[in-house]
């Protein structure tokens, strides 16, 4: 069994670390449960933060995943350009995020894409560049990991080649050895890739994108299982950690409530270390509303203001559970 651990933590908040196939928060194993918050760099607001913050806590929520290069409806909130300069006062807004989310106890997924604009870093020397920025920017935040690509096997410009991922991952940790690195995966992934993630990717857990169809949430369980199995090949064993699952208004499945239980449940009984309750923008409706955590700028509220009735009837079937 491996276990790291970040040793030091100068930064406000708990201490992320791995022992086998579960995450430690302050050297205890620990379910990381969250949620989608991408576009909070567009928050101007502070006290929004402070309540969706809170209102994620109160359901037993510990973290949530922003994106540190992110772009929606032509409005750039990216925290680093593709030369790696910090970009204010989207870098000031990411530390202020990772000092709040620190201060309940809750962890935060910084994830980088690559080539979705002419905003985004596009070549690999660009993508370290950006990762690097990063690194030594939140070092003193323990309480940080990074998605250095996100859905990193899709072949249009997102994609990523397994060994520039390994490249990236040896970037941040000549910068900051213990820091938790992954790249997520669009879709399943096969047993060879469960391995080359591990090896060539020199990932610290798994992030796989589950299908987004009906038949997903019960098949959850199942899958997590053959992830872990596929590990006994793998040079380690690691985390299966699902920080992008389905969502409402993306095709035509909706989801509702009791899908987002199933899935959820399916997670945790399978072995998953954590789970995300995604949300995102409207693909059926002209102007993209509700767009949720994809764009929070003060015209569209806070995530909480933003989600619909099936949303908040999942949130709601959580607390008497006390997840």
């Amino acid at each position: 069994m491996v276990t790291i651990v970040c040793l030091v933590a100068s930064g406000q908040g708990p201490v992320l670390g791995i022992t086998g196939t579960s995450f430690m928060l302050d050297g205890k194993a620990a379910f990381l449960q969250g949620a989608s918050y991408y576009g909070a760099l567009g928050i101007e607001d502070p006290s929004y933060i402070e309540q969706d913050l809170a209102d994620l806590g109160k359901l037993g929520f510990n973290w949530i995943r922003v994106w540190a290069t992110w772009d929606f409806d032509e409005h750039d909130v990216s925290a680093v350009a593709p030369d790696g300069s910090i970009r204010q006062p989207y870098m000031e807004r990411l530390e202020h995020l990772c000092e709040a989310a620190g201060q309940r106890g809750m962890i935060l997924d910084v994830t980088v894409t690559r080539g979705k604009g002419p905003r985004f870093p596009s070549t690999l020397q660009e993508h370290k560049a950006v990762i690097t920025t990063l690194a030594e920017r939140l070092t003193r935040f323990r309480n940080v990991y990074f998605d250095v690509g996100n859905e990193r096997n899709v072949r249009d410009p997102r994609h990523v080649p397994m060994e520039e991922v390994g490249e990236l991952i040896d970037a941040v940790k000549r910068i900051d050895p213990q820091r938790l690195c992954t790249a997520s995966q669009g879709g399943d992934i096969s047993a060879e890739g469960v391995v080359a993630y591990i090896g060539a990717g020199k990932v610290d857990f798994l992030c796989p994108h589950r299908p987004r169809d009906a038949e997903s949430p019960g098949r959850t369980a199942g899958r997590t299982r053959e992830y872990l199995e596929s590990m006994k090949s793998a040079s380690r064993v690691v985390p299966v950690h699902y920080q992008e699952a389905f969502r409402r208004d993306y095709g035509d499945w909706a989801p509702v409530a009791a899908d987002f239980l199933t899935d959820l449940r399916g997670a945790r009984e399978g072995g998953a270390a954590g789970w995300c309750f995604h949300n995102g923008a409207s693909r059926g409706s002209a102007d993209k509303r509700p767009r949720r955590s994809f764009d929070m700028r003060p015209a569209e509220g806070r995530l909480f203001s933003q989600l619909d009735a099936e949303e908040r009837a999942f949130l709601a079937l959580l607390r008497p559970q006390g997840q």
